[in-house]
């Protein structure tokens, strides 16, 4: 087009030179003369620029989308919670009498077994007790025996015979009772485990209830977490799980083993508990975040939800539907949702296998527009 216009131009300056006699010598007259015949050959230029524009338009320019294809694949519903590490066996030691604290044979993480000494109160006053019944229990066994003799003679009274026996017996039994008391001064294992927050130290006081310990039987674990009442009747036995504990990066696959049947009225949540093989690895109290699969479907059609618009007729997404060559043509498909987790929708109707759904660039194509479809 420009070298059409070049050739015009000059056409037209060696027709006014021509026509101006090709040697005027009035400049002024020379100007004007040209002014002119520019003007009317840039008109006629437009006019035939629209002409040709018209019998030969330019191909308009497609959108380009991005697009996936539809395939049924496994989907699946959680219930998210977090739950914590609990030892199936956790019991706090503590002492049967009140006292101070004489010695303390155990620190945290020591493992020990079941009736293992873990501490003795003071029993200086007990001990001493103790002497003095004993010192009275040896008068009265030999006041005793000599009354037998006498008795065994005939000599003396059944009333002296028996107030000796009496007084020998009750002395026997309250040193059994001071040997018992003497007895409750020791802090035994309830149970065998690991020594967990060792609590009181040589010296404190310690009281029936006080704990001293705890100990925990790592060997027996279980992971406890609390459910709102919503899924009450969603959770139940046996219902697959999966466990993850960010502190060690790690995931694993457990069993519900127990739901209860009655709902905390502060909270409104239920517990639910599932095993956890025993190990080093983890500790009681430990974090973790338990999925439990309340919905599945092994053959579901799925679609982001951020495709998912909106309009009177419902929710819809944009279809690709190819024209056999290069280029497709939008379609908008209504849609009935179903089941949504993790940014993922399961869609119940308005899909089938196999469409083509518009995946990225579906907000600026309207339905029924061709486009250029990328996967």
């Amino acid at each position: 087009m420009q070298y059409k216009n070049l050739f015009l131009f000059t056409l037209l300056i060696s027709f006014v030179w021509a026509s101006c006699g090709g040697g005027t010598k009035d400049p002024a007259a020379q100007l004007t003369a040209l002014k002119d015949q520019k003007a009317q050959l840039e008109a006629k230029i437009t006019a035939l620029e629209a002409t040709i524009n018209a019998t030969n338009p330019q191909e308009k320019k497609l959108r380009t989308v991005g697009v996936s294809t539809i395939q049924p694949q496994a989907f699946r519903h959680y219930i998210d919670l977090q739950g914590k590490v609990d030892a199936d066996e956790s019991v706090t030691a503590t002492a049967r009498m009140p006292g101070a604290l004489k010695k303390v044979y155990v620190k945290n993480g020591d493992n020990v077994r079941q009736g293992q000494l873990l501490a003795e109160i003071d029993d200086a006053v007990i001990m001493r007790s103790l002497a003095e019944v004993e010192g009275q229990l040896k008068v009265a066994e030999d006041v005793f025996n000599r009354q037998k003799s006498l008795w065994d003679q005939k000599i003396g009274t059944e009333i002296q015979y028996i107030q000796a026996k009496n007084g020998k017996e009750s002395l026997e039994r309250s040193i059994a009772t001071v040997k018992e008391q003497l007895g409750m001064t020791k802090i035994y294992a309830p149970t065998g485990g690991t020594v967990d927050l060792v609590l009181l130290k040589q010296g404190q006081a310690i009281a029936p209830g006080v704990p001293l310990c705890q100990i925990l039987n790592l060997n027996k674990l279980k992971i406890v977490g609390n459910v709102t009442e919503a899924y009450a009747s969603k959770v139940r036995r046996g219902d697959k799980v999966q466990v993850f504990f960010p502190d060690v990066n790690k995931e694993i696959t457990s069993t519900v083993t127990y739901v209860s049947k009655s709902i905390n009225p502060m909270t409104r949540t239920f517990s639910v508990e599932c095993t956890l093989p025993g190990g080093n690895n983890y500790s009681a109290n430990q974090v973790a975040v338990m999925k439990i699969v309340d919905y599945q479907s092994p053959n579901a059609l799925v679609v982001p939800v951020n495709l998912i618009q909106t309009s009177e007729d419902g929710d819809f997404v944009l279809l690709a539907e190819k024209n056999g060559d290069k280029t497709a043509t939008v379609k908008k498909a209504v849609i009935k949702q179903g089941q949504n987790y993790n940014g993922m929708v399961e869609v119940l109707s308005g899909l089938k296998k196999g469409d083509v759904v518009i995946s990225t660039g579906f907000q600026e194509v309207n339905n029924g527009e061709m486009v250029m479809a990328r996967e």
